[in-house]
Parts: C-alpha cells; sequence; structure tokens
C-alpha cells in the first residue's frame, strides 16, 4: 500500500463517516472516495431521534444533514447505503458487504455502536430499543397510540424518552437495575442529583430493580421484575448501552478490545484508522484510553483521523475534552471532561433547575457538570483543555456567581 492513498473507504455513513468524507475533500484530496453505511437513509442526525423526532404533533425537525441527498454530486462521493460490511482482508486491501466487495489502500472505520437489547424478546412486538430512524418511527407510533410505557435504563437516552413522554401526557415507568443511575457518566452523587428530576416532574423512577421477564407471546404485554412484580405494557424500550459495531472486524488481525484500538493519532494500523463511537484510542490530554459515544467528539475526532490518514507521515495526536449534552422535561444538562471522583457544587444544586459542579484530579479541573448554564459549561471546557488548575477553576466559579446573582438582583 502507498502512503499517499488514491482509493479511500470510510465504513459507516453516520456523523463521523459523512464529516470524514467532507474533510477529505475541504482539505484538496481528490482521489477516490467510497462511503459504505449499513442503512438505508443518507446520513442523519441521531440525538434529536430521542428529542425532537418523539415531540407529539407533526414533525418539525430535519434530520437529514445538509448536503447528505447530493453527496454524491457535490463531493463527488461513492455513497453505498443499505450495504453492510462483513469482513476486511486487510493485506488485500479489500472491505467485503452483503452486496460485494471494494477495494481501498487506506481505511477508515466509523460504524459506530449497536443498541443493546434483552435476549429472547426479538420476537415480541412493541419491543424496541432507539438508535435509528426506524426504531424512532416505531416509538413514535406507539406513542401516538399512548401506549403504557415502561423504559428499563434510566441513563441519558431512556430520560430523554422519559421526558418526550411525560411531555405528551403519558405515564412511563423507569426501571434501572442499579441502586444510583448514569455514575460512570456523572458519578455516584452527580446520578443520585440528577435522577431527582424524574421525581420532580412526576415519573415513577424504580432503581435497583432487575427485570427478570418480558411477558407476551407474539406482543409485548408487561414487565415482571424479579421480586414477581409485573407492569402492564404494550410499549418497551430498552436503553442499557452499546457496544462497538466490530464484529465484522473479528477476523481482521486489528486489536479490538471495547472498540477498534487506536494510537493517540487514531490510527489502527497500517493504513487504518478509526473514528467515533467505535475508537478507542489513548487522549493524549488525559492521558488514558478512551472511547466516546458523544457527538460532539464523532464529528471532530472523525475530521481528524482523515486528515491523518491521508497525511500519515505527519499524523498529528488527537486531543479531545469530551462533550456531550442531554435535554430532560425542558431542562438543558450538559457535561464537559470526565467525571473524577464527585462532583463540588460551585452554584445551584440538584434539587432546582440551575447548577454547576466542578470534577477535580489532583490539583487540575477535570470535568464539569451543568443544568441550565449554557454560557458557563464551555468556558470550563476551555480551561481542562488548557490543564487548567482546580485553584483557577474554583476562582473562576467565584466571579462566575458573583455576577450571575448582580445580574438577579
Amino acid at each position: 500500500m502507498s502512503d499517499d492513498p488514491q482509493n479511500v473507504v470510510v465504513v459507516g455513513a453516520s456523523l463521523a463517516g459523512m464529516r470524514a468524507v467532507q474533510a477529505a475533500r475541504e482539505v484538496g484530496y481528490t482521489g477516490r472516495l467510497t462511503l459504505i453505511g449499513e442503512e438505508v437513509h443518507h446520513p442523519y442526525d441521531r440525538p434529536p431521534l430521542s428529542k425532537e423526532y418523539l415531540a407529539e404533533g407533526d414533525l418539525t425537525t430535519i434530520h437529514e444533514f445538509p448536503g447528505a441527498a447530493d453527496l454524491a454530486e457535490s463531493a463527488d462521493v461513492d455513497l453505498r447505503t443499505g450495504t453492510r460490511a462483513t469482513s476486511v482482508d486487510l493485506d488485500a486491501g479489500i472491505v467485503s458487504t452483503s452486496v460485494g466487495t471494494v477495494e481501498f489502500d487506506a481505511l477508515l472505520i466509523a460504524t459506530g455502536v449497536r443498541a443493546r437489547r434483552l435476549p429472547g424478546t426479538a420476537h415480541l412486538d412493541g419491543v424496541h430499543v432507539l438508535r435509528d430512524l426506524d426504531d424512532a418511527r416505531n416509538i413514535r407510533a406507539a406513542m401516538d397510540a399512548r401506549a403504557n410505557m415502561v423504559i428499563i435504563g434510566a441513563g441519558f437516552i431512556g430520560s430523554e424518552i422519559a421526558s418526550a413522554a411525560v411531555k405528551r401526557g403519558l405515564e412511563p415507568v423507569i426501571l434501572e437495575a442499579a441502586h444510583t443511575p448514569l455514575v460512570r457518566a456523572v458519578g455516584e452523587a452527580g446520578g443520585a442529583g440528577l435522577a431527582r428530576m424524574h421525581s420532580r416532574n412526576g415519573v415513577d423512577l424504580r432503581c435497583g430493580t432487575a427485570v427478570s421477564e418480558i411477558v407476551g407471546s407474539d406482543r409485548v404485554e408487561a414487565v415482571r421484575l424479579a421480586d414477581g412484580t409485573e407492569i402492564p405494557a404494550d410499549l418497551v424500550v430498552v436503553g442499557i448501552g452499546a457496544d462497538p459495531a466490530t464484529e465484522w472486524l473479528d477476523s481482521s488481525g486489528l486489536t479490538i478490545d471495547n472498540g477498534v484500538v487506536c494510537d493517540e493519532t487514531l490510527r489502527a494500523a497500517d493504513n487504518i484508522w478509526a473514528a467515533g463511537d467505535v475508537a478507542r484510542w489513548t487522549n493524549p490530554l488525559f492521558e488514558r484510553p478512551m472511547r466516546l459515544e458523544h457527538w460532539t467528539n464523532a464529528g471532530e475526532q472523525a475530521i481528524h483521523a482523515m486528515e491523518n490518514l491521508l497525511n500519515p507521515d505527519e499524523a498529528t495526536p488527537y486531543g479531545h475534552v469530551p462533550y456531550f449534552w442531554s435535554d430532560w422535561y425542558g431542562q438543558r444538562i450538559q457535561f464537559a471532561g470526565i467525571p473524577i471522583g464527585e462532583p463540588h457544587i460551585v452554584e445551584g444544586d440538584f434539587d432546582s433547575d440551575n447548577l454547576v459542579a466542578l470534577y477535580r484530579e489532583g490539583d487540575r479541573l477535570a470535568g464539569a457538570l451543568a443544568v441550565n448554564r449554557r454560557g458557563d459549561i464551555m468556558k470550563y471546557r476551555v480551561q481542562i483543555a488548557k490543564r487548567g488548575t482546580w485553584d483557577a477553576a474554583l476562582a473562576f466559579a467565584a466571579k462566575r456567581s458573583a455576577a450571575n446573582a448582580s445580574a438577579h438582583a
């Protein structure tokens, strides 16, 4: 293979894949670009699927990315939707797919993740995950029919779905196996604090609750708990996490360990790169391996990976401050950085709709959690990127708090 690729293939046609091919053209790449996507749809935005898309009434959100429909013409991309990658031969430079083979001399893997499903429920109508547009359409239709709704998993996806249901006047029940939700995302105290938002909005959240069975023959009728309790349901949405979509790489020889393992430049092997939810790389900003399922990371990482792919001799490390947001019951939750330890509240509290809490690693600011403080979170993200100190973060927080108090006096 050549270090100057003339035939670049990107597998995965969601945000990361689309940003990657666009970036290639924007930096002047004139070789062949092929974008392979398993879904039949043009590349589209996923975050609205658990938010605006589930709202009652006419759809108002455009989910397809601008330029996706004419990507083939505008960026001279060989876009192959409805095409599933099944394996790859790195030595031969061939990706095998459900409809034939595709040759490459450089490959960018951006296949994302697959939502986990409950074993033994594939035959039951009314049991869904929410990962793609078709999932969202099915859930929306059931909500339109005023379904009795049980959500399994109190993570961000489950919480956003519950919020959409409440806005419609439905009464969802959320079942969470852990005693505290979102511990990995925001810490024990952070998870417990955010979970109180459910009770403030009248939602029945049951933590430390194990599901033993989904009851029904052809269609779901109830959810049976480990203690024998049955909750009637004709709609069950499963939000228990996702796994990297790497099964097609099992025989590739690449290192697969909770994703495609890459170095800090996003290189998985010679002429093989990865980006987005499927990539596990060493983040130099935090000096540890990470795999992020965040919208912001997918786009930024894909651009960086493509630039390195096209100029591998001058590949640069990808340093990134994780950032995500979630909307619950009309409130905007945002997080930047990593949730080391427990949050130190610098403004507001978890029982109101106003909060800023900081996370510390040694003498360094490691993370920031905010509720309805959109003007603050990016300032903390900049501090984290600059390896700002904890004392400097506290001083900044004090100034922000004083300014906010003066503005509302």
